[in-house]
């Protein structure tokens, strides 16, 4: 279908007044409220004022109401049925509205006319003008002053006109009453000397300060203020994405802040209530990803929408907040299971698309033990799935909503048109068929874990799930450390050794995550030399289990030993010692991935085990 296109249309300040007084124009409710200081009021109001043109206002045509709506602030709650709503341009209309209107509490706004001001020379008086500010206060005596700004008199000695004024409309006779009031004091009497030369005079300065207003209220009401309207037709999505795409604030809104209004419009909750109980009483989801994204998220999938910005403009708000005990509770678990797969933090997350999937799928599965259990092997095999298939490369919301049909359809139990259950098979990142595991080929070209790289991460998560003990102290990775900072990405075949013979070493298969001291304590040692000297500090076996917990094949890291060679010597055995060490730290991270594939746990010792067995069969055979 084709999409229906944006007009772009003139419309003078005029008649925004009466669209903003009869209620046909209004604000959806996620925007927030005037936020505008006073200089940048005064600012605009000059633009106004002189004719020059201001930028583009977008509204949406409305046939039925998409969004919550609310009244700009200090319009008339009329009732009126809403024909169109204000998507960007609130700040400048609503600043119109009510400076023209003289309704902000604290502020009084007017148009200094320099020809009028007393306590300019007459040889300095020019035809300029320029928009002023007033602050208000109150005094102890319950008085608002300063006083002048009340008196149109001591206004106009001043050469400041209030902009109420100038609006648009049949204000006559408010504007004839200020004027009077102004230059009252000057009409003369009957008695006076020169009476009627000076009558003329005074009535020949209210005919210019009258004309003056005129031209300035008429330059204001006939003022063009443009716009393009997106047709009723337009999706609320769309609607939306161009909302926030336009919206230039220092803080633009975010998607969350639109669906928060939403919430408190139609429901009076408070979102944010909701989720600072939900990050003080849970704690460990916010450390996966940012708490809005998986909440909304979460919800989308809860309600059979697909997890992206789409699905989460057109979920149910109402039962969104009816499920949040559910939405709760489901990501509490998806924390706990993803700790127990030694997943700590969003640096080392290999694809965040996994999280609200599995959230959502713990809201069906059993809390009884066995239950339970069989169904978190199901979440292993998705997990570690998601990591080493290229099933979450590219459109992975699209893929993560179809991977959780599938999977809540077997947990639930549910069957097809022809009455059989549903199978891992039907899975698409469980079949293999489809999206086959990372092989030894491929994880030896995977680059540096610091970027954000799913393969890359996903094998430093395969060595945390097996405890990634520190060379040095042995202590397992934990959460604290990487909060601390005290696990840093370090290069097993150092870095300087492979530069000198001008090979990369920044792959995954190169690298440990180990204890900053332990990072500055090796530097640019060479294998075999800092083995020894961690063999003399402890005993050998204690070294090689905490190496091992890297999956790191210790013969062919012994097998570094440097020293005396130079030249193409050098060259040939680093390279080719490295090779090895590549090539074997493959095998054990393609075992341990077929294991965790398969819903398993890991051990090192018996993944080394079996590699070293298959290849002593192989070699056999040759």
């Amino acid at each position: 279908m084709k999409m229906p296109s944006s007009s772009a249309k003139d419309r003078p300040i005029s008649v925004w007044f009466q669209k903003i007084q009869s209620g046909e124009i209004k604000l959806p409710r996620f925007q927030r409220h005037q936020a505008w200081d006073k200089n940048r009021i005064c600012s605009l109001l000059d633009t106004v004022t002189k004719n020059l043109p201001l930028g583009v206002t977008l509204l949406l045509d409305v046939d039925k109401e998409q969004f919550v709506s609310r009244y700009l602030v200090t319009a008339p709650q009329t009732g009126g049925r809403v024909t169109e709503h204000l998507l960007d341009g609130q700040q400048r209309l609503t600043s119109l509205w009510r400076t023209l209107h003289d309704n902000y509490e604290d502020m009084n706004y007017f148009l200094y006319l320099n020809a009028y001001d007393e306590s300019v020379p007459d040889h300095e008086k020019t035809d300029d003008s320029e928009v002023w500010y007033k602050s208000r206060w109150t005094n102890k005596d319950g008085k608002t002053m300063p006083l002048w700004v009340d008196d149109p008199k001591s206004c106009l000695k001043r050469g400041v006109i209030p902009m109420n004024l100038f609006r648009p409309g049949d204000i006559a006779i408010e504007i004839d009453t200020w004027i009077d009031d102004a230059l009252g004091a000057l009409k003369p009497t009957a008695t006076d000397t020169d009476y009627e030369t000076r009558l003329m005079e005074w009535m020949n300065k209210k005919a210019k300060l009258k004309d003056q207003i005129r031209d300035f209220r008429e330059t204001i009401t006939h003022f063009n203020l443009p716009y393009l309207a997106l047709p009723s037709q337009t999706s609320k999505e769309t609607a939306l994405q161009v909302f926030i795409n336009m919206n230039t604030n220092s803080k633009p809104l975010s998607q969350y802040d639109i669906i928060r209004a939403e919430i408190e419009g139609v429901r009076g909750v408070s979102l944010d209530d909701y989720q600072r109980e939900l990050d003080e009483n849970h704690p460990a989801i916010k450390h996966y990803f940012e708490l809005p994204f998986l909440i909304l998220a979460t919800s989308a999938l809860m309600q059979g929408k697909l997890p992206n910005q789409r699905g989460m403009w057109n979920m149910s708000k109402e039962d969104m907040v009816d499920n949040w005990g559910k939405m709760t509770k489901g990501l509490s678990k998806m924390a706990t299971f993803m700790e127990s797969q030694a997943i700590y933090d969003r640096t080392r997350l290999p694809t965040n698309a996994v999280l609200a999937v599995i959230a959502a799928l713990y809201i069906d599965i059993p809390d009884n033990l066995d239950s339970r259990g069989n169904f978190e092997i199901l979440l292993k095999k998705y997990l570690w799935s998601s990591f080493f298939t290229d099933r979450y490369e590219n459109s992975a919301a699209t893929h993560a909503f179809s991977d959780f049909i599938m999977l809540k359809n077997i947990i639930t139990s549910a069957t097809k048109a022809d009455g059989s259950h549903y199978t891992e098979n039907d899975v698409p990142v469980l079949n293999r068929e489809l999206y086959s595991l990372a092989a030894d080929d491929e994880l030896k070209r995977v680059g540096w874990p610091r970027r954000e790289n799913i393969r890359a991460r996903g094998i430093m998560a395969v060595f945390s799930k097996l405890g990634a003990y520190d060379f040095a102290d042995g202590s397992p990775l934990t959460r604290q450390q990487l909060i601390d900072g005290r696990r840093h990405y370090h290069h097993v075949f150092p870095d300087a050794l492979l530069k000198e013979i001008e090979a990369d070493s920044y792959f995954s298969l190169n690298c440990a995550l180990i204890t900053d001291k332990t990072n500055l304590n090796i530097s640019n040692k060479d294998p075999l030399k800092y083995l020894k000297d961690r063999y003399n500090s402890t005993s050998e076996d204690i070294v090689n289990s905490r190496l091992q917990s890297h999956l790191i094949p210790l013969d062919e890291l012994k097998s570094g030993d440097y020293t005396g060679l130079s030249g193409d010597e050098k060259t040939y055995k680093v390279k080719s010692d490295f090779a090895r060490f590549i090539a074997k730290r493959a095998a054990y991270v393609a075992k341990a991935v077929d294991i965790l594939a398969d819903g398993r746990d890991i051990n090192a010792s018996e993944i080394i085990k079996d590699v070293e067995e298959h290849a002593s069969l192989i070699q056999d055979v040759v």
